[in-house]
């Protein structure tokens, strides 16, 4: 789903996400995500943002990690992003489906390398 405006506006990102506003701002202050401001203090997103709230949205609600884990799955998704770009292939070329394919065996790898 794409967003239809470059920057927008907290109540939309909630309409969007289907969350309560309240929930945007709790999720900005516990994964230190920072919003754009304007001169008059409002908060403003884009669509990068947008992609950012909707994986921690399916990390908590579907995927069920606790807020600690949901943290750790996207330091260790950074990770990934980081060595998918030194391949210089960009995580936009790349399905979703497929990068959680990829964390998925990379948990059972660390899984099966501990009890070696």
């Amino acid at each position: 789903m794409k967003m239809q405006r470059r920057r927008f506006r907290i109540g939309d990102l909630a309409q969007k996400l289907n969350l309560d506003r309240f929930v945007i701002r709790f999720w900005e202050k516990e994964f230190n995500l920072k919003s754009k401001r304007s001169d008059g203090g409002q908060r403003f997103y884009d669509e990068k943002d947008y992609k950012q709230f909707k994986l921690i949205k399916t990390l908590l609600y579907e995927k069920k990690f606790t807020i600690a884990g949901a943290k750790q799955q996207m330091k260790s998704s950074d990770e990934n992003t980081k060595i998918i770009a030194s391949q210089k292939t960009t995580i936009n070329s790349i399905d979703e489906e497929i990068i959680q394919k990829m964390i998925e065996l990379k948990k059972q790898l660390v899984t099966l390398k501990e009890m070696l």
